[in-house]
C-alpha cells in the first residue's frame, strides 16, 4: 500500500504538467544555462497553466489544491535538469508567507501575481555574516512613524534579479533580545533604497539568478510588516519544516531521476563486448544506489503524510533535509564515476546533476544545523 494516496485528478495533473515541461521548459534549459537567469516570460507561462502557488485559496486566483499538487510540482521540475526556475521556491518556501501572515489587503495585492507568474518571490533572510544563525542578521528595521527605514545587505538570494516582491528579515535595532528583535517585511522592486546587486556566479546552479541585495535608508509602511512586532523569528521557525520538507523532496525526485538516467546508460554503454551492466560492479553499485533512493522516498512520503495532517515534524524534517540531500551527492557521484570520462562532459546531463546536488547540503540550514536541531529536541 501506497503512503501518499494520489487521486486521479493528481496523475491528470502531474501527466499535464510533464507535457507542458517538456514542450515550454526544457527545450530552452541549455540556454537559460548559458544566460544565468531564465526569463520571466517563462513563469508567465507556468502560472497561466496553474502551476505556480497552487495551494492559494481560490478567492486570490489559486487552486486551493492540496499540499501533493506542490510535492508534483517539486518532482517533476526535479527531472527538468536545472534551478533557475524555483517554482517550489516561489510556492512553497515564500508565498505561505504571505498566505499565513500578510493582511487581507496585502493578500489581494500580492496573491493573485503569485499565482499568474507576474510577480516573482524571493525571501532574504541570508547575510554575508550570518546565514544559519537567523537570529545573528544584522540588516536592521528603525520604525519611524508610519514608516520602516531598512538598511543592510542580503546575500546568496535565489530569485534576486528577477524578483518582484521579497519577504526580507531584519532587525529592530532597538530591541536586545535577538529572537524579539528579529520581524519579517514585504518589500517590492523598485522601491526608492532597495538595489539588486551583482548576480553571484556559482560552482552549480547556473540558471538560477542568485544574488546580493542593499537596503540603504529604504522606506517602506508600516505595515508592510508580516503581523505583529517582535514575531519575525517565531514566524521563520514555523516556515522551515516545509520548506527543509521541500528540500528533502527535491533531493529524493533528484536522486529517483539520476539513477534512471544511469541504468539507462549502463544498459546502452558496452566495455569488452557487453553493456556495463552486465558486470557485477555495476551491479552491485547500482543495487546499493537505488536501495538508498528507495529508502529516502519511503522516508519522505511518510513526513508529507505527517505534514498534510499538519503533524509536527521539525525533528523529523531536519533529519530528513541532512539524509537525503547527503544521499543525493552519494548518487550524484557514483553515477558520474559509472558514466566514466563522458560523465564529466557538460553534454551529460549527470554533469549538472553532480554540480548542482552539492549545494542542497548547504542551503535552508547547513546540514550540520539540521543534527543541532535534531540534537537539541532529542535532549542531547
Amino acid at each position: 500500500m501506497d503512503i501518499l494516496n494520489y487521486t486521479e485528478e493528481h496523475r491528470i495533473f502531474r501527466d499535464s504538467l510533464r507535457r507542458f515541461l517538456e514542450k515550454e521548459i526544457i527545450p530552452h534549459v541549455e540556454e537559460w544555462e548559458e544566460a544565468g537567469i531564465v526569463p520571466k516570460e517563462a513563469w508567465k507561462k507556468m502560472g497561466k497553466q496553474g502551476f505556480l502557488a497552487m495551494g492559494v485559496a481560490e478567492k486570490y486566483g489559486g487552486l486551493g489544491a492540496d499540499f501533493l499538487y506542490s510535492v508534483i510540482v517539486t518532482e517533476e521540475m526535479a527531472r527538468t535538469n536545472h534551478s533557475g526556475l524555483a517554482a517550489p521556491l516561489h510556492s512553497d518556501i515564500v508565498v505561505p508567507y504571505i498566505e499565513s501572515f500578510a493582511s487581507e489587503e496585502q493578500k489581494q495585492r500580492y496573491l493573485p501575481g503569485c499565482v499568474s507568474g507576474d510577480i516573482i518571490t524571493a525571501v532574504a533572510m541570508t547575510e554575508p555574516n550570518a546565514g544559519s544563525d537567523l537570529a545573528g542578521i544584522k540588516t536592521t528595521a528603525l520604525e519611524k512613524g508610519d514608516e520602516i527605514i531598512l538598511n543592510g545587505q542580503k546575500t546568496f538570494i535565489s530569485n534576486a534579479i528577477n524578483s518582484d516582491l521579497v519577504v526580507l528579515a531584519a532587525r529592530d535595532p532597538n530591541t536586545q533580545d535577538p529572537h524579539r528583535a528579529v520581524d519579517l517585511f514585504l518589500v517590492e522592486a523598485g522601491t526608492p533604497g532597495f538595489e539588486k546587486g551583482k548576480q553571484i556566479k556559482k560552482i552549480g546552479w547556473h540558471s538560477q539568478d542568485t544574488g546580493e541585495l542593499y537596503f540603504n535608508d529604504c522606506h517602506i509602511p508600516a505595515a508592510n510588516r508580516l503581523g505583529e512586532k517582535g514575531s519575525g523569528f517565531l514566524k521563520m521557525m514555523q516556515k522551515l519544516q516545509q520548506e527543509r520538507l521541500v528540500c528533502a523532496i527535491m533531493a529524493v525526485a533528484g536522486a529517483e531521476y539520476m539513477l534512471e538516467l544511469t541504468i539507462k546508460y549502463c544498459k546502452e554503454r558496452t566495455a569488452f563486448g557487453r553493456p556495463i551492466s552486465k558486470f557485477q560492479h555495476t551491479q552491485f553499485e547500482i543495487v546499493e544506489m537505488a536501495t538508498e533512493v528507495r529508502l529516502g522516498r519511503t522516508f519522505v512520503d511518510k513526513l508529507i503524510a505527517d505534514h498534510m495532517e499538519k503533524k509536527d515534524i521539525v525533528v523529523d524534517v531536519s533529519m530528513a533535509k541532512y539524509w537525503t540531500t547527503e544521499m543525493a551527492f552519494r548518487v550524484a557521484d557514483r553515477a558520474m564515476q559509472l558514466f566514466g570520462g563522458y560523465g564529466y562532459c557538460e553534454e551529460y546531463p549527470i554533469a549538472r546533476l553532480w554540480r548542482d546536488s552539492r549545494v542542497a547540503r548547504i542551503f535552508a540550514g547547513t546540514n550540520e544545523i539540521m543534527k543541532v536541531i535534531a540534537s537539541r529536541f532529542m535532549g542531547l
